[in-house]
């Protein structure tokens, strides 16, 4: 995998998340906004009338505007190591660039819950002395996962200034 810098002075590599990500997150949704659909439209047909059950057909189109818009988000996550720090990029709307440098590095930890798991998914969380620079990126492959926690945890220790 193509990761960091090109030299010194050269625009960071960016890398972004995988596809089983956004195919988890869209899976959930349609999921949800399914249930929610014929949940309102039984409801209202049976209290109701039933020409209100089509009242339910608005959770097919939250679904369609949030499959959109989860797309973005999840185009929007990219991360890049470079030689003293890792930089975390996420947002649409509001671009958010986080910069962790290696040397204030207290823990990295790699996670993955059940559906994660299923999806063949894991995340890796940053921990810092700072509370608010405290990282995350969701979605890795968890063979990326494990290999950025091992090299991050080296560079913490070889630059040991928050270990």
């Amino acid at each position: 995998m193509d990761t960091g810098t090109k030299g010194e002075t050269g625009e960071p590599g960016w890398v972004g998340l995988p596809g089983g990500l956004l195919t988890l997150r869209r899976t959930l949704l349609v999921g949800w906004t399914c249930l929610l659909a014929v949940a309102t439209g039984l409801l209202l047909g049976l209290l109701v009338g039933p020409a209100w059950a089509a009242v339910g057909a608005f959770w097919l189109a939250v679904g369609a505007w949030g499959w959109v818009l989860i797309g973005r988000n999840w185009r929007s996550w990219r991360y890049a190591e470079r030689a003293d720090d890792l930089l975390i990029s996420r947002g649409v709307l509001w671009r958010e660039q986080t910069v962790v440098p290696y040397g204030r590095m207290q823990l990295v930890e790699v996670t993955s819950g059940p559906l994660e798991r299923r999806f063949g998914l894991a995340s890796l969380q940053l921990h810092t002395a700072a509370a608010a620079t405290d990282a995350r990126i969701p979605g890795l492959v968890p063979a990326e996962a494990e290999r950025l926690r091992d090299r991050l945890a080296a560079l913490g220790e070889a630059r040991s200034a928050g270990l």
